[in-house]
């Protein structure tokens, strides 16, 4: 807006109108400098800080690794330090009992007392015990089938071959799980398993292991389809997906595939089925993708902001019920870009309702309903009035009105906790289920075309069905795969989900 500073108006009421102009100019500008300055801050902490309030699995495990090392660096600079620490005492945990125990007695010389030359007798004993490591090994299974012969018709008699999981493949259904479980839940890629291998003194390409992989994903791919009906069968699941690079060598580059990702999680409120996670993959984000996956779901689906969710209540037989995580993330990040105090009142008064939200956690639907409608109801109603007063008063282009608008726009999702027991605030379950695929897209880097995304879905839902159930990976897939290739029935692969795992082998866990 070019304004003649030496021919400025006499008119007051022309003046008035220029001075309405500016201001809003002004207004449009500072809205729109705060927002930039908002996506930059925001980036920089994406790229050199960390990306929200508080520390992932994985960073704290670091940050604990690094203490660690720091005290056992000052124990051996300082021995003397560290004797008067080893004289405290502790208060270590015990060892778990379903480990293997292997006794070493050091015992005396002589049972004759070095003092008098009197017999000694027993008058009981110290244990003590440490955690020992015995290294992986490979082994060879040979299978012998002898062959007989009748001399009178020289007919040949031996027993049948055994069914291998691999056709033609020299791998056993453990070492295939030990490949799965190493990828896809300690998310070491195959050609780092290759090199470890290696190390061992057997040459084993990549291609081998990933030919191991898709074998055993043939066998795991009904179960899989088993899992999702039991979990799409529920009235109650989280929503959510996450991209992971794909290779396409039509361009020789990779293309962004999704996983999307259904979580039922009931422990919060006591419900009767087993917590699960299923994975589907997707070569894109359209809104027909979860529309497929749910097509027979009915019930409450906590979603976060994506617009495609909303194409589910078309037939009124689901109810979305939105994320406070994510409307707190949105006025986390301006109170940090900005400083503002009016999105650290907002944080206030969400942390409000998610206190009350701890003391109902684990209690039945009708308890935390009645403790919502109680306690709950008062701040949520309060918030909205405030929310709306607030948008009023500060500038309409501004992040602090975006997180605003952001909230109100959902305002009939967010509430829905008060009006079920069931229902929780947030979508934290089904982000916890995507963490893995975000630490193995670090460390697998892509996946090798649509068919290896297909195969990362259906080994994630398991292995995380698995521990979610408290359930140990590699004792789970080594004995299903084992399972199947012995001829477990098509008709009873519910067995085989890990809850009803779990309860059939209670020592494996």
């Amino acid at each position: 807006m070019l304004i003649d500073l030496d021919n400025l108006p006499s008119d007051i009421g022309l003046l008035h109108q220029f001075v309405r102009e500016m201001a809003g100019v002004v207004e449009n500008r500072d809205g729109e400098i705060e927002r930039l300055q908002s996506i930059i801050k925001k980036l920089q902490r994406a790229q050199f800080g960390r990306r929200s309030e508080r520390l992932d699995a994985d960073q704290l495990a670091l940050a604990l690794e690094d203490l660690d090392s720091d005290i056992a660096r000052i124990r051996e600079s300082h021995p003397a330090a560290a004797k008067r620490a080893s004289k405290r005492p502790s208060h270590r945990k015990s060892l778990p009992d379903h480990l293997p125990r292997e006794d070493v007695r050091i015992d005396i010389d002589s049972a004759v007392c070095t003092g008098c030359g009197g017999a000694l007798h027993a008058i009981g004993e110290s244990v003590s015990e440490m955690l020992d490591w015995i290294p992986a090994q490979l082994r060879v299974i040979r299978t012998v089938r002898p062959k007989y012969a009748c001399r009178a018709c020289e007919t040949v008699a031996q027993a049948p071959a055994p069914e291998r999981l691999i056709a033609g493949g020299m791998a056993t259904p453990a070492l295939i799980a030990h490949v799965l479980v190493s990828k896809y839940c300690d998310h070491t890629p195959l050609y780092r398993q290759s090199q470890i291998f290696a190390r061992h003194g057997v040459a084993l390409a990549r291609s081998t292991l990933a030919g191991w992989v898709g074998g055993a994903c043939w066998w795991l791919e009904a179960l899989h389809e088993r899992l999702c009906r039991n979990v799409f069968a529920s009235d109650n699941l989280f929503a959510d997906d996450t991209s992971i690079p794909v290779l396409d060598p039509g361009r020789g580059r990779t293309k962004t595939g999704r996983l999307w990702v259904y979580a039922r999680e009931q422990r919060a409120w006591s419900g009767p089925e087993p917590p699960a996670a299923v994975y589907l993959y997707a070569p894109d984000r359209r809104a027909e993708r979860p529309v497929s996956h749910l097509q027979h779901f009915k019930g409450v689906l906590h979603v976060d902001g994506y617009a495609g969710f909303e194409q589910l209540t078309a037939k009124g037989e689901i109810v979305l019920a939105a994320c406070w995580a994510h409307t707190r993330r949105n006025f986390y990040d301006v109170s940090q870009t900005t400083g503002s105090p009016v999105a650290d009142e907002a944080l206030r008064r969400i942390g409000m309702i998610y206190a009350v939200e701890a003391q109902v956690r684990g209690q039945s639907p009708p308890y935390r309903l009645a403790t919502r409608r109680s306690r709950s109801q008062p701040l949520v109603d309060e918030l909205h009035a405030w929310l709306g007063a607030q948008l009023k008063r500060i500038p309409g282009r501004s992040t602090l009105a975006d997180a605003i608008r952001y909230a109100l726009s959902r305002w009939e999702g967010l509430t829905r906790f008060l009006h079920d027991g069931r229902i929780e605030l947030d979508t934290n379950p089904v982000e916890r289920a995507i963490r893995p695929v975000s630490l193995g897209r670090k460390n697998h880097l892509f996946a090798g075309s649509d068919a290896g995304g297909e195969r990362w879905a259906i080994l994630c839902s398991l292995i995380e069905t698995a521990k979610l159930n408290n359930v140990e990976p590699y004792a789970y897939l080594a004995d299903i795969l084992q399972r199947m290739v012995d001829g477990h029935p098509v008709n009873r692969l519910d067995e085989l989900l890990p809850w009803a795992w779990k309860a059939a082998n209670p020592v494996n866990r």
